[in-house]
């Protein structure tokens, strides 16, 4: 099969949202996005067994590729309009590409946006870059700084779960005896197809002072976005939202805290909230600390005095990866 086969055949839908005036099939794409609004443009790289075990099924690996560039726009508050697909392939696995063709079609429909262009090559690993297209209305975008002393943080979701399911995934025996079997599955379904929070940061859009998604875990994430603000926080390690499964591992394993708050993969948003706002129970955030000008340029401290894990997050060229 030939590249523009491959294309044609796995690759080339007909758009379904207004913003796409052009999709694939010429030299670029054509988006028109709403009036008075921004574009917001995000682009992320997955590599076989850096970024997902070599054995993720092809489903999986579409959804999160797409996944994680759109929780960067919902970090941004901005809503979906589409995105190009750059592919490298070892080789042309027709099987395997018309599951991942599938997935990814799934997963675009499901959020709201269309495939508009890319290209494909052969490549030593299978290798994925995404670049996602959002639109946001015009100062309305959530940005790393802009937070102020005083502030609240909140997450939403629960954190590192993906962690957790990155090490069941590397070393099988590496779960403690009181895990679940359901426990098991939901670990790696989290670290497989993370779920953008694209709802939340559009209710948040204007409102939330400062935000970003937590990637590479949520300490390290969370220093980039103090340093950004010029501030220190304090945080409660008993009020980060954990699932039964996580918590079931940490009863058995209390050194595990290191993945769970520095692992990565989470993609949840980490938000900085004013004081006054009151929180809608729809958005599904729990408050885990707040923001101060009391220590250090990027200092995180822990409310009851405890130290903090040592392990800050996850790095590309410090790491050996999936």
């Amino acid at each position: 099969m030939q590249e523009f086969d491959l294309i044609h055949r796995y690759f080339d839908w007909a758009p379904a949202h207004p913003e796409v005036a052009l999709a694939v099939g010429d030299d670029a794409a054509i988006l028109a996005p709403p009036p008075g609004q921004h574009v917001v443009i995000a682009t992320d790289m997955l590599i076989a067994g850096r970024h997902f075990p070599e054995s993720t099924a092809p489903e999986a690996i579409a959804h999160k590729a797409l996944a994680v560039n759109l929780s960067d726009l919902a970090a941004m508050g901005a809503i979906p309009l589409g995105f190009t697909l750059s592919l490298g392939l070892p080789e042309i696995d027709e099987s395997w590409l018309q599951r991942f063709s599938a997935g990814l079609r799934a997963a675009a429909d499901r959020w709201g946006c269309d495939l508009v262009g890319g290209d494909t090559v052969r490549a030593s690993r299978l290798t994925l870059s995404i670049t996602a297209f959002g639109s946001v209305a015009v100062g309305k975008a959530i940005r790393r700084g802009g937070a102020q002393a005083g502030d609240r943080l909140a997450v939403t979701g629960t954190i590192g779960d993906a962690a957790l399911g990155l090490m069941l995934a590397l070393e099988t025996g590496k779960a403690p005896a009181n895990l679940l079997e359901a426990d098991g599955s939901y670990l790696r379904e989290r670290l497989d197809c993370p779920e953008p929070r694209l709802s939340v940061g559009r209710a948040l859009s204007g409102v939330a002072r400062a935000g970003l998604d937590v990637s590479d875990g949520l300490l390290q994430d969370l220093g980039h976005m103090l340093s950004a603000s010029g501030l220190s926080a304090e945080i409660d390690l008993d009020a980060i939202p954990l699932s039964p499964a996580a918590r079931r591992w940490l009863e058995a394993d209390p050194t595990a805290i290191d993945h769970v708050l520095g692992g990565g993969d989470d993609y949840e948003l980490l938000l900085v909230l004013p004081p006054e706002l009151p929180l809608d129970p729809e958005w599904g955030l729990t408050l885990i600390g707040r923001l101060d000008d009391a220590g250090a340029v990027g200092e995180i401290r822990e409310r009851a005095g405890r130290p903090l894990p040592g392990q800050r997050g996850y790095d590309h060229f410090t790491e050996d990866g999936a």
